[in-house]
């Protein structure tokens, strides 16, 4: 008769690899460089580990992204199929109606998104707009959604009145590090993206800022873009982090995509680096399969964008999704067991 040796769960966890302690904020390039350096299997294990201090491992949040004014947008983001400076095919369109933005908000809620995000194409949005995306933010959270908008740069007059319509979080991505920004955008510096950041935080509103990965930047960028949205006072309380989606028509379009580990370790530094955030795994997902999905969220995602279109580009399908989190035994928050 054989017989099997058994490992009882606390001496696995003492044999399980422990990686070296790393510093633990500010954040200095050079250590998130540092973590990013780290074995793939030890990155993603210590991911892990603060991930499971602060979330639920099996819980993931669900939000849903509509392009409410499309196109025709003055800036020259080198990604954007929406900027006016490059020939896309994308027809600009104007401000949707309340209605039709009410209309795609119930269909969200009964998807199961929990956060509604609403996302225009302008460099800062005009006096003539605020009371139509306002009424927006006080409609679409009297659904009992939570409220996101992205509308280009603030000021604090624009934050405030945002912040009196109930908004809930707002989305400004820093892109990427300081010191490569300028080969992707020229219409707007990195400044006026942090003070758009320090105008939403004053006006006691959640931040929404992340990046792009995969636009011809080194790891360093990469780490620099970590650094700097670590170092926020405080950190975002939520963070997307895109794979670009190259759009014919953009200077970005041709650029060699980013290796999917180093993807990866994107999502696992920024779980290390900013414990208690959201990470998103934002654009790109169409394109990754889903053990390759499945590798983000061990390695800390736990937020995705849910629905069938982002702003221009497209999503995985709700049905392709729903069966991925089944497969992975995962819960969607909000929705109990």
């Amino acid at each position: 008769m054989t017989t099997v040796a058994t490992v009882s769960p606390d001496a696995l966890r003492r044999t399980a690899p422990q990686p070296a302690p790393v510093a633990t904020g500010p954040w200095r390039v050079e250590d998130v460089e540092a973590l990013f350096a780290l074995p793939f299997m030890d990155l993603v294990f210590r991911a892990q580990q603060v991930h499971r201090e602060h979330f639920d491992p099996s819980e993931i949040q669900l939000s849903t992204l509509l392009s409410i004014k499309t196109g025709g947008c003055a800036e020259d983001c080198g990604y954007c199929s929406q900027s006016a400076h490059f020939d896309t095919g994308l027809k600009a369109e104007k401000l949707m109606p309340v209605d039709e933005v009410l209309e795609a908000a119930r269909a969200a809620k009964a998807q199961g998104a929990s956060r509604f995000c609403m996302g225009a194409a302008w460099r800062s949005p005009k006096a003539r707009d605020m009371e139509r995306v306002t009424t927006m933010v006080r409609e679409v959270k009297a659904l009992g959604l939570e409220t996101c908008m992205t509308l280009g740069m603030l000021d604090a007059e624009q934050a405030n009145s945002l912040k009196d319509a109930g908004l809930d979080y707002y989305n400004h991505n820093l892109d990427t590090a300081p010191e490569y920004y300028g080969k992707v955008i020229g219409t707007r510096t990195y400044q006026d993206r942090l003070d758009t950041l320090d105008n939403v935080r004053s006006a006691g509103i959640n931040v929404c800022s992340g990046g792009i990965v995969g636009m011809g930047e080194t790891r360093a960028h990469r780490a620099g873009l970590i650094a700097q949205l670590a170092n926020l006072e405080p950190y975002p309380e939520s963070v997307p982090i895109n794979n670009l989606v190259p759009i014919p028509g953009t200077p970005l379009a041709d650029v060699e995509p980013i290796d999917p580990f180093e993807f990866v370790r994107t999502i696992a530094v920024a779980r290390i680096t900013m414990p208690r955030t959201y990470v998103r795994l934002s654009a790109g997902r169409e394109k990754m399969d889903d053990a390759l999905q499945a590798l983000c969220l061990m390695a800390g995602a736990n937020s995705i964008f849910y629905g069938d279109h982002l702003l221009t580009t497209s999503n995985p399908r709700t049905g392709r999704d729903r069966s991925l989190l089944e497969r992975l035994d995962m819960r969607i928050q909000g929705q109990g067991d």
